[in-house]
């Protein structure tokens, strides 16, 4: 169960980074199906929508924004 979690967790940051199902299944190596589940399950889990779906375009929504800045973490800003 913890992976699976981590995993949607993985997806989801992976689609809010992209803007895309089909860029972010690329780069994760599954298929936009799969990954359309992944992200289904974890916003029924967490109760709570991540993501806005059209047609043509996915974005975060404010709670997908947030959820997204605390997985990537802080930026490191290299030390010149």
């Amino acid at each position: 169960m913890a992976r699976r979690n981590l995993n949607d967790l993985l997806a989801f940051v992976t689609v809010a980074r992209e803007g895309s199902f089909t860029r972010a299944a690329a780069t994760l190596g599954v298929t936009q199906s799969a990954l359309s589940q992944a992200i289904r399950g974890l916003e029924e889990r967490l109760r709570i929508r991540l993501l806005t779906r059209t047609t043509r375009s996915v974005a975060p929504t404010a709670a997908g924004e947030r959820l997204a800045r605390l997985l990537e973490g802080p930026r490191q800003v290299p030390h010149l």
